[in-house]
């Protein structure tokens, strides 16, 4: 009998992604649906960045790049970590790819041993695991709960590690709760790392712009963490340019070039174009990114007034990203008015996306349970009437 291969078989599809196609399907019937689903800006690329796309495009920039990436835009990142980060790193140690995406997945298969252990802190995003499954890892989850602020302490992670382990991967801030490490956080955290000689960390900051506490910081910046840690950022979240699909990594240049021989097998460089709009980005005025963030920072607030009013879901205050990712279990075990049992979360996020036509997406797919994600990079209409469905619909439940 024909089937897939046994490495795709051990995959999961993308639960985020799945939620999002079911609420595009009830749109296209006609459904008014409020699509709170998908992490991505609602806002426009800003011009000043679509119109370096469009003098590209006017100079021919329309064959191969080089596979890490044009030095024009390597040499962009360089300075911006230096400008924003205090990292010193060369153009040697920086690899442009297709996403962030990629360039987690580039780190995790260029890093990774089959039988060896990735540890990830849950809540996760959900292609983490998959990732390290992809790579023949073993994920281990560490559970950093509502309680805790969803963030892992320095004992967690030590009891976490064993002689297998290899990888951490730690996102902040985080993608699905919000949560941003602090600088005293991250020097614990680093100073566990810099007791296993042979542990790296994959620090994804895709999210570091979008913070309502104050300057972002990296696990990168202690000392002797820069040679353990792999930075992953790219434009699509700070800039509102998800589809471009530019992402990269900063790491010890031994990484990179393994990731840059992955790379060139299986994609070869990103699109020259999207490159040339990037590299614009990071060089020009920052204003648009401070504009956005206080957008998300006034959105933030009014989607946590609005959740804490509806009896039975708990709220965290995020401190940074664009989602919200509130307790719910006192809902299961309730029943819907067509008589459905709730059993879970991914039953609540399918009850208010066919009842309260509000697309969200079950906090089981980022390894908690308890919980459900609602992404805010919408408008505050937007936000006002999918709380009032939510609560309608959550009121219904007996």
């Amino acid at each position: 009998m024909a089937q897939l291969s046994n490495r795709l078989q051990r995959l999961a599809p993308s639960a985020t992604l799945a939620m999002s196609q079911k609420s595009s399907e009830m749109k296209a019937q006609g459904i008014d649906v409020i699509n709170m689903s998908v992490g991505e800006p609602d806002f426009n690329t800003p011009d000043h960045i679509k119109e370096a796309a469009k003098r590209a495009v006017d100079e021919n920039f329309s064959r191969y790049s080089p596979v890490p990436g044009y030095p024009e835009l390597r040499k962009a990142i360089v300075e911006k970590l230096k400008r924003e980060n205090g990292l010193d790193y060369q153009m040697s140690e920086i690899l442009v790819s297709n996403g962030a995406k990629q360039s987690v997945c580039n780190t995790v298969m260029a890093l990774v041993n089959p039988g060896e252990e990735v540890i990830i802190p849950a809540p996760y995003w959900v292609s983490y695991p998959q990732m390290a499954l992809l790579a023949g890892g073993t994920p281990v989850y560490v559970e950093a709960t509502f309680e805790q602020n969803f963030k892992m302490t320095p004992e967690q992670l030590e009891a976490a590690i064993t002689p297998k382990t290899r990888l951490l991967i730690l996102c902040s801030p985080s993608n699905p709760t919000g949560s941003v490490y602090n600088k005293e956080e991250l020097r614990a955290l680093a100073n566990i790392i810099l007791k296993h000689e042979d542990l790296y960390v994959l620090a994804d900051e895709i999210y570091e712009h979008i913070n309502y506490v104050g300057h972002h910081e990296s696990i990168a910046q202690f000392p002797g963490m820069k040679e353990r840690t792999i930075i992953v950022n790219g434009v699509s979240k700070a800039y509102a340019m998800t589809g471009w699909r530019i992402g990269y990594i900063a790491g010890p240049e031994w990484i990179v070039k393994g990731c840059n021989k992955l790379q060139g097998q299986y994609t070869s460089g990103p699109c020259s174009v999207s490159q040339k709009a990037a590299e614009f980005a990071y060089t020009q005025s920052q204003q648009c990114v401070e504009e956005m963030r206080q957008a998300f920072e006034r959105r933030r607030n009014l989607i946590v007034e609005l959740a804490k009013q509806i009896p039975g879901l708990e709220v965290n205050v995020p401190e940074g990203a664009f989602y919200l990712f509130p307790k719910c279990a006192s809902f299961y075990g309730k029943t819907t008015p067509e008589g459905k049992k709730i059993e879970n979360s991914t039953d609540l996020a399918m009850y208010l996306l066919e009842v309260g036509h509000v697309a969200t997406v079950g906090g089981d797919a980022f390894g908690d349970p308890d919980c459900f994600r609602m992404s805010y990079a919408t408008s505050d209409d937007n936000i006002r009437e999918a709380m009032r469905r939510i609560g309608e619909a959550l009121k219904s439940l007996k």
